[in-house]
């Protein structure tokens, strides 16, 4: 009788679960109603001209200026998801029934096929590949000119877009209905890549052809530093007023670039961006292929911003070894104890800087830094006996650096602290405009 008792009065006692179901059901048919909403809103906000493909297949078309990832809700993803490899469903339905001309090189990769390759086997009509520095296999070093040829695998023509034919004329669009852009950046200034990238949108503009750019990580994508580019020292490897280090993806700077007027005449690029998915700016990303013949590994590319103004001086930076843009020397003990040679590597690099000599200096392989610093280049300047011998290319130095200040304030003996202080006010000006164009939650 105890039981029955305390059995009846816990049933009398227990929550009206029907009642329970209803108001859940209303509450969370409210939530949904008002998160479609908010999410509709946001989806309206991207640069003028400009489309994004979104993680959960939907477009943004808009005219109004707007921080799109810091806004919108986060949703973590299990992995990070590169459009060409794993968002075919997004993006193949877009090229089908087109001519299409794909910008890619040895890094256009999904999974182990080449794009290319993959796309001719989905029947995408790929008419041409335009082909960057470095060549579209990836094994032509910094600076070398080649020629137009033909792909031995597939036979379509791979046009050579550099050098003289940086912009290629309306003569190769004739045929092309859409432009794909599949190229890993490293996140510096001077990587011509992203050069190139704004000079095919200019073209697509000035053609009326759409562009269709299938988005990486940005490897350095983590921060933002550095002088910013003034318009006077514009060249190849600065089209842009950003920073050394611009934290930004290829898909991100394209709206950037539609979205600041910086194509010629403030002319439109009809672009459509492919989203990463899983992505955020303080991700690690780990490059599965080289970008270039002389950024061989991860820590090549982190040092790769901060060691490239040696490119003007009269010191190494590895060009020659197996470990480029890791080690520092010159012909001279008094550099440090570490040793290197450089020598001709074919396919890696040619004539480089002290061949056959023996450099002294630094071995950074095993360097826990990960953000761009003067330290180096300012050690070495004081190091030279004849100061006058370090900087051999000043104006080469100048369009690296983006102005000719910071020359001046190298050779003055200048602390790197105080030359940090006269860029601070340009760098936080372009954090806010940067903000504007992010696709993907920010490192802060």
């Amino acid at each position: 009788m105890i039981r029955l008792n305390l059995t009846k009065n816990f049933k009398k006692n227990l929550p009206n679960f029907d009642l329970l179901f209803q108001s859940w059901y209303i509450t969370k048919r409210y939530f949904v109603v008002f998160f479609s909403i908010i999410v509709l809103f946001f989806v309206s906000c991207s640069p003028k001209g400009s489309k994004v493909i979104t993680d959960i297949h939907s477009e943004k078309d808009s005219v109004c200026d707007n921080t799109f990832a810091d806004t919108l809700p986060v949703v973590s993803e299990p992995e990070i998801i590169v459009p060409a490899d794993k968002r075919i469903d997004v993006y193949l339905p877009l090229l089908r029934g087109k001519n299409i001309a794909l910008v890619a090189n040895q890094t256009s990769i999904i999974d182990t096929v080449h794009l290319l390759d993959f796309l001719l086997s989905e029947g995408i009509n790929t008419v041409k590949i335009f082909a960057l520095e470095h060549g579209f296999r990836g094994d032509a070093d910094r600076g070398v000119y080649f020629n137009s040829s033909i792909d031995e695998k597939t036979g379509i023509p791979i046009i050579a877009a550099y050098g003289k034919n940086r912009k290629p004329d309306a003569s190769y669009f004739e045929d092309v209905d859409i432009v794909v852009f599949d190229i890993q950046d490293v996140g510096a200034r001077f990587f011509t890549y992203l050069s190139s990238m704004h000079l095919f949108m200019e073209a697509c503009a000035e053609n009326g052809k759409k562009m269709i750019i299938l988005d990486r990580p940005n490897p350095l994508g983590f921060y933002v530093d550095g002088p910013v580019l003034q318009e006077e020292f514009k060249s190849f490897v600065g089209m842009h007023p950003v920073p050394v280090v611009h934290g930004l993806t290829a898909g991100e700077l394209a709206l950037m670039i539609n979205g600041e007027g910086w194509l010629k005449n403030g002319i439109q690029c009809d672009l459509e961006v492919i989203k990463v998915a899983g992505y955020k700016h303080s991700d690690r990303w780990h490059l599965p292929v080289k970008p270039s013949p002389n950024l061989p590994d991860d820590k090549a590319v982190l040092f790769y911003p901060s060691l490239c103004f040696f490119e003007a001086t009269d010191v190494s930076i590895g060009r020659g070894t197996l470990f480029p843009f890791q080690v520092i020397g010159y012909p001279d003990k008094r550099f440090g104890e570490f040793s290197f040679v450089p020598k001709d590597i074919p396919g890696m690099q040619m004539n480089p800087v002290h061949e056959g000599e023996t450099c002294y200096g630094v071995d950074l392989r095993n360097s826990e830094e990960e953000k761009f610093t003067l330290k180096y280049l300012i050690d070495f300047y004081n190091k030279f006996t004849d100061k006058s011998k370090f900087i051999t290319k000043k104006r080469w130095f100048n369009l690296l650096a983006g102005n000719s200040e910071l020359y001046r304030q190298i050779i003055s003996g200048m602390p790197e602290d105080e030359i940090r202080k006269s860029w601070q006010k340009d760098l936080e000006e372009y954090k806010k405009m940067r903000k504007k164009y992010l696709l993907y939650l920010d490192f802060e």
